[in-house]
């Protein structure tokens, strides 16, 4: 039973009493007999004077409900029917949509709410593409500049120790002095990684997160000479292999020769890591041996040729090994935790290979002269080059794809060939083009992709239902003309059954 009492502003204080409700209706809620609200009130008017409509919104003016709007009742079982429970803002937002508070919205048939589309909607769309658009170029910009980078240091540095040797002739301690610039590394890393994201953390406490590739317990001793003194002799290994023989043969054979660690990486990897087999890089293995063959005969199998193609293939062979281990033991490992890698591997070949160019000196395999005569110039340009390079090789697969990094390692031997012929007139014979062309295309044959044959079927099957589609749309025309011409001569053709 529900009684209410109001005092009306005429005078007259009559007791309107009202019988049960036989149907509850809450406004903006739905009936339970689909949309019906029966309510019964002796002598309900239909009409007052001051305006109500319906016997609901005189309810609603006595009770005083939050929001009220004189008529709206009325109106809005005329107008919208029973919405059901979507209608879920109530008065206040009826009145809010009405006044323009709110956006019109539109119900779905399964519920879901769509807003109709605006101008402002259409411009954020374009700008999305446009920003996407522009993140593309701006991606496919970076990673040619990184191409570019890294062929360029990679020239230089060759060329720079081919000017080197014509003064000073010790490539052990050249690759050594190249190598402690490695502790540079990490600090260039910090100084960008500061810079970058605005990181506050002291360059100890980075070391220190960063040492965690070492083990949860941090850098020991025992775990500084277990982890990094394989990598450190590999490195040397590889750097002094290169470095002899480029004292045997050009610049641009030994660049050609050093491509040929792709094929060793991957057939490493196929024997130890036991990854996926594929048909494609064995034949590209087979044409870098190939190619490695053909360099050795070029000058017959005798005499300094012979020696710099085993020493670049030996060079080629430390490469491959260094980085499966790489990747077998720190595969996982982010930017930050390679960077104090390399700076601790630089720490090693300072404190425990020093004495290798010291017993080579006093040995006289390698005459140093005074510190006076030595070639600063050439070796801190050499030096710095080749951190730049090592650092854009690590930085780059990081911020481009790993396979334009090998791009621009294979661009060194174009590059070093355009040096070779215009600064020191190299003639190249056509056992050497053909050999350094086979081993290029092996390199490359080497960078597809695993999915590389279903990709390439797809990519032909869809050429060939376009040209399908084409073809059909060409009869479709070529009918539509010649129905168009039998009307205008007045023929009739006949479909066959």
């Amino acid at each position: 039973m529900l009684s209410t009492e109001r005092v009306l502003e005429s005078g007259d204080q009559p007791c309107i009493q009202l019988e049960p409700l036989k149907s509850t209706h809450l406004p903006g809620k739905a009936t339970p007999t689909g949309g019906s609200r029966a309510v019964s009130v002796e002598n309900s008017p239909k009409v007052t004077a001051n305006g109500v409509h319906d016997i609901e919104d005189r309810i609603l003016r006595i009770t005083g409900y939050y929001g009220y709007n004189p008529g709206y009742s009325s109106h809005r079982n005329a107008s919208e029917g029973d919405c059901g429970p979507h209608s879920e803002m109530g008065f206040e937002g009826q009145t809010q949509r009405d006044m323009g508070m709110w956006p019109d919205v539109t119900h779905g048939e399964d519920g879901s709410e769509s807003r109709p589309e605006t101008p402002g909607s259409d411009t954020s769309i374009e700008s999305q593409s446009y920003q996407t658009c522009g993140n593309t170029v701006l991606k496919v910009l970076g990673g040619l500049l990184m191409v570019l980078c890294v062929s360029s240091s990679w020239v230089g540095t060759t060329q720079v120790v081919k000017l080197t040797f014509q003064s000073f002739s010790c490539p052990f301690f050249i690759s050594w002095f190249s190598s402690n610039w490695n502790i540079f590394f990490f600090p260039i890393y910090y100084s960008g990684h500061v810079f970058t994201t605005g990181e506050k953390q002291t360059p100890i406490q980075k070391f220190r997160e960063c040492s965690k590739l070492f083990g949860e317990d941090g850098m020991t001793l025992k775990l500084f000479v277990k982890r990094t003194a394989p990598f450190s002799i590999l490195w040397t290994l590889t750097n002094y292999l290169y470095l002899l023989a480029l004292k045997k043969l050009t610049a641009t054979d030994v660049s050609a020769l050093y491509c040929c660690h792709k094929a060793f990486v991957f057939l490493l990897s196929w024997i130890v890591l036991k990854d996926r087999f594929m048909g494609v890089r064995i034949v590209a293995a087979i044409m870098a041996i190939t190619g490695i063959v053909m360099m050795a005969y070029a000058d017959g199998f005798h005499g300094d040729s012979f020696v710099g193609v085993a020493l670049a293939v030996g060079s080629a062979s430390t490469s491959a090994l260094y980085k499966v281990l790489f990747k077998m033991f720190l595969g996982s490992a982010n930017l930050g935790e390679v960077a104090h890698f390399i700076s601790t591997m630089g720490f090693f070949n300072l404190i425990f290979i020093s004495c290798v160019p010291l017993i080579l000196y006093f040995t006289r395999v390698e005459h140093l002269g005074s510190l006076s005569s030595l070639p600063w110039g050439y070796l801190f340009g050499l030096a710095g080059l080749w951190l730049v390079f090592n650092i854009l090789v690590h930085v780059g697969v990081v911020l481009t794809y790993p396979i334009l990094i090998s791009i621009g390692t294979l661009l060194s031997v174009p590059g070093n060939a355009a040096v070779d012929v215009l600064k020191h007139e190299v003639i190249f014979s056509v056992v050497r083009l053909a050999a350094t062309c086979i081993i290029c295309l092996g390199f490359l044959l080497l960078l597809l992709p695993e999915e590389w044959d279903s990709v390439t079927l797809r990519f032909f099957a869809n050429i060939a239902d376009k040209k399908s589609e084409e073809h059909g749309e060409e009869l479709t025309e070529s009918s539509g003309q010649t129905r168009s011409r039998s009307r205008a001569n007045g023929t009739v053709s006949i479909p066959l059954a």
